[in-house]
């Protein structure tokens, strides 16, 4: 899988973007120029220059540091509700495709009305119920994506369990658990990779659209989102603002969906 991923140029690009923002993340602390809360009013609103090189913001905090910041809030979003989406939904979508008759229609139909609802407006009026912050936001994306994940574990399932070796196992006594988690599992979750590199991409987009709302990471800690809140108030006189963070939106967004595309060429055999 390695040797054909590395040939597809594309994904590779993807790849080494999303391998440096987590650097950057990781090492924040110690790359940042400048505190990312800290405030300086006789440098509002500079334009990028060698002193600040994203310029400043309407506080006189350094742009280049609160965006370096805010990729660890986004990058932490993405990857815990990732893994809370997939936990639940693997977990669902497991049982549903295994055991079949009535608990296959029961997550099913719950999944059908979690489907009806648009998540972005049930995620807003979850949060406008317990509140916004960040730990609120991690969770609630992971609870509103797991549809999604459960429904596409249970079509692999289904087809996975009726391979030779899953009668195999069940010949020789195998308990269900052992046959869902050691021979089905491995042999489902390749789309399910796929999918989860592009639930990162979104769950950034939704925490950025929820925090430029201000309901999701609250100030002074940065974020992507509330960062282009300040600068949608200073568009036209000061257009960093919202540029750049824009722009390391986009690029972490594509980035994943470019990782999604060639995950997706490498383990789909017709490809």
């Amino acid at each position: 899988m390695w040797q054909k991923l590395k040939n597809n140029r594309l994904a590779v690009s993807g790849l080494v973007i999303i391998t440096i923002l987590v650097a950057v993340a990781l090492l924040a602390p110690k790359i940042v120029p400048y505190e990312p809360t800290s405030q300086n009013i006789l440098e509002r609103l500079q334009k990028p220059s060698i002193r600040h090189w994203l310029g400043t913001d309407e506080l006189g905090r350094d742009v280049l540091s609160r965006i370096i910041y805010g990729a660890r809030i986004s990058l932490s979003v993405g990857f815990i509700a990732v893994g809370i989406s997939l936990f639940i939904g693997v977990f669902f979508g497991a049982l549903a495709g295994f055991y079949g008759h009535w608990i296959d229609s029961l997550i099913m139909r719950f999944v059908d009305i979690m489907f009806c609802f648009p998540s972005f407006f049930l995620i807003l009026m979850i949060i406008a119920v317990l509140g916004p912050n960040i730990y609120n936001v991690m969770i609630i994306i992971g609870i509103t994506s797991w549809p999604g994940i459960a429904r596409l574990v249970r079509g692999e399932i289904l087809s996975v369990k009726e391979r030779e070796y899953v009668y195999a196992a069940k010949a020789i006594g195998a308990s269900d658990l052992r046959i869902i988690f050691k021979h089905i599992l491995p042999n489902a979750l390749g789309p399910v990779l796929v999918t989860a590199t592009l639930g990162i991409a979104d769950a950034i987009l939704v925490e950025s659209g929820l925090s430029f709302l201000g309901l999701g990471v609250q100030p002074p800690m940065p974020s992507w989102g509330n960062i282009l809140t300040s600068g949608k108030d200073y568009i036209e006189s000061a257009w960093w603002l919202t540029l750049f963070p824009g722009l390391a939106i986009l690029v972490t967004i594509l980035s994943y969906n470019l990782i999604g595309e060639g995950l997706r060429e490498v383990i789909d055999p017709k490809l």
